[in-house]
């Protein structure tokens, strides 16, 4: 399912622990998960965060602007799974939904070859480089027919610079570690926070950077967008409104959150329109995918540290008068009864990582 390193023929078969690594714009996130009777069990967890890129744009780890810090990285890398103990060098990586090309097609149903020559061709239409310059990949999601009759299915369509996948490669070569899969994050997001459920689900990932936004249903993904505006967009508002320094701002944002009363009501009041910047993007979306493809979203999922925010989950439903919760990726996990405490707040954070290290134990990748 959309692996950009399936051409070097690598597998996991036989192995029953599996490392998730999710490079974010401003931390990096591990998982490693093992097998056990009651399916894929918690085994470890790390986190690695960079507070200087909240005063500094060069100290992001990467942005849609930037390149990602090959050399940084892949130490950051191999000090969090040294941390962490891993008992493999097999991981699986996610790249920021600012990093890929995609498009939700209908196409006529058709052998996969045929469907294989549509694919490049459709790519001509979207990827604004040379064909060559990319790896392309699809995803079945579905078939139906059409008023007329006419066998038609959907597939989603995504491609990747070549140069970004090397680049990917290279990081964690220089980790000492085999990088297996690689896939866009919010692939990872689809399959975790909606497998085998047919709701047409809006998940809205609010990193420190960049906020990732996705339709998916049933563990797919079916459309993709993103922002700039994401929690330092808060953060910053708060230090630049109370003229307090950025690191007070942010203690400030996780102890406030939105719809306070008394002396934190202003912290709200400064947060709101760039929490608002973030949901008129996910509005657009919304009505974009309803209207191009004739499905209503039915509830919204919020992920990403920026989903921790205290309210936000009521202004969010409030704003689209639809259900919206926190994503609770434990649901589908096991963990140990030390890590019950926190998983409520690991759950959102951490739901990309999860989401690669789960795939290996699914029927859907």
């Amino acid at each position: 399912m959309a692996n950009f390193l399936k051409f070097l023929g690598l597998s996991f078969l036989g192995k029953k622990t599996y490392i998730g690594v999710d490079i974010g714009t401003a931390s990096i996130k591990a998982v490693e998960l093992t097998g056990s009777d009651k399916g894929p069990m918690l085994k470890n967890y790390g986190i690695l965060e960079s507070h200087g890129h909240l005063e500094r744009l060069n100290d992001a780890i990467q942005t849609s602007s930037l390149k990602i810090i090959d050399t940084e990285t892949a130490r950051l890398i191999k000090m969090l799974l040294e941390q962490m103990k891993s008992s493999t060098n097999d991981v699986s990586a996610s790249m920021p939904a600012f990093s890929a090309f995609t498009s939700l097609l209908d196409i006529p149903v058709m052998s996969d070859q045929e469907t294989a020559q549509t694919m490049q061709f459709q790519a001509k239409a979207f990827v604004p480089l040379p064909l060559e310059e990319v790896a392309i990949d699809w995803i079945p999601v579905g078939q139906y027919e059409d008023s007329k009759g006419v066998k038609k299915q959907q597939v989603f369509l995504v491609s990747i610079p070549n140069e970004k996948i090397s680049t990917y490669q290279s990081i964690f070569k220089n980790a000492n570690l085999t990088l297996r899969t690689l896939e866009v994050e919010t692939l990872s997001l689809a399959r975790l926070l909606t497998g085998g459920d047919p709701t047409a689900t809006l998940i809205i990932d609010i990193g420190a950077r960049s906020t990732a936004i996705a339709i998916a249903k049933s563990g797919n993904l079916r459309y993709n967008a993103q922002t700039d505006f994401a929690g330092s967009s808060l953060t910053q508002a708060i230090s630049r409104g109370l003229g307090i320094n950025i690191r007070r701002a942010e203690d400030l944002k996780r102890r406030s959150g939105i719809g306070g009363t008394g002396a934190e009501y202003q912290v709200s009041t400064l947060m709101l329109p760039y929490l608002d910047a973030i949901l008129n993007e996910v509005g657009r979306v919304r009505d974009v995918y309803e209207r191009s493809y004739h499905d209503n979203v039915e509830r919204i999922i919020l992920s990403g540290g920026g989903a921790n925010l205290l309210g936000i989950d009521k202004y969010v439903s409030d704003r689209f008068a639809l259900p919206a919760v926190k994503a609770n990726p434990f649901d589908k996990i096991s963990y140990s009864p030390e890590a019950a405490p926190l998983v409520g707040t690991l759950g959102p954070p951490f739901a990309v990582a999860l989401g690669l290290a789960i795939r290996q134990f699914t029927k859907q990748i």
